[in-house]
């Protein structure tokens, strides 16, 4: 199959350009600089020269705070860009995967998100990656949305490698103890979406690693596994205050993953042991 990735040097992009070369597949791996999103003409030209069978959209503005006081650039790129992206699609019969967020969903309750549920994000970067949604939705039929959070792997600057640093640095480290959600390994998700693009069935899904936590009772574990003497000091988000607002209830339910015959992704514990052994840092 020719697949095309676009935001492949990105964390998520990266793991899933190496999983489609694994698996034998003509791959074809952009990034800002060859695939400007936010360019109609540019962008769809560039995707009539691939003649791609499946795209996966991995690009995205993901500077959570910053998109706060850059809507513009934010709605840009995961609003318009992803709409050229879908435009292209549909004409031409192209599968497509868009990567969301649980951003979109206000965090509100205490049970886990259906695929179904209504969104209502709190913030500018979870708006405009519905907006996304709701682009490929009203455009493209061969389309699958994945929801998913909490995202860390190799070459990432995320929670896990900054909990690592601070683990050698620090006695203590505060951490938010309100906000629940699930892990999830880039790679784990790569096998799915690849799987997904060898036998794509439309929808909208939620993947993440299995098991809800704290960002607090994450950061114990990965002191626990790196065997760092660390303490974690809980402490509720609005201690910690940031330029955008945090859903409290990240849980994402996997039922539609499992309504359409896909598997699960491992427990977030056993990712992060693979990864912590696999990526030591």
């Amino acid at each position: 199959m020719r697949i095309l990735v676009t935001g492949a040097k990105g964390q998520l992009g990266c793991a899933v350009t190496l999983e489609t070369i694994r698996r034998g597949h003509e791959t074809i791996a952009v990034d800002i600089d060859d695939f400007n999103l936010t360019d109609r003409a540019a962008a769809q030209a560039y995707l009539a020269s691939a003649q791609p069978e499946c795209v996966i959209h991995c690009a995205a503005y993901t500077a959570v705070d910053k998109a706060e006081s850059d809507p513009g650039t934010a709605r840009a790129v995961n609003e318009f860009g992803t709409r050229y992206i879908a435009e292209h699609c549909a004409a031409h019969g192209i599968w497509l995967i868009y990567i969301s967020t649980d951003y979109v969903f206000d965090g509100s309750g205490g049970v886990p998100w259906e695929a179904g549920d209504p969104p209502n994000p709190l913030s500018v970067y979870g708006a405009t990656k519905l907006a996304g949604e709701h682009a490929i939705q009203s455009l493209c039929p061969k389309h699958m949305i994945v929801r998913t959070s909490w995202v860390f792997g190799p070459g990432g600057n995320h929670f896990v490698n900054t909990m690592l640093r601070l683990g050698r640095e620090r006695e203590s480290v505060r951490v938010v103890n309100d906000q629940i959600g699930s892990p999830t390994y880039t790679l784990d998700l790569a096998r799915l979406l690849c799987d997904m693009a060898q036998r794509p069935v439309a929808g909208t899904y939620h993947a993440a690693n299995a098991g809800y936590i704290s960002w607090a009772q994450f950061a114990r574990a990965i002191f626990d596994i790196a065997e760092f003497q660390c303490e974690v000091i809980d402490i509720p988000g609005c201690e910690y205050p940031q330029a955008a607002q945090r859903p409290l209830n990240s849980r994402l339910s996997p039922q539609s993953l499992l309504d359409a015959g896909y598997a699960l992704l491992p427990p977030w514990r056993d990712a992060l042991e693979r990864y912590l052994r696999e990526f030591p840092s």
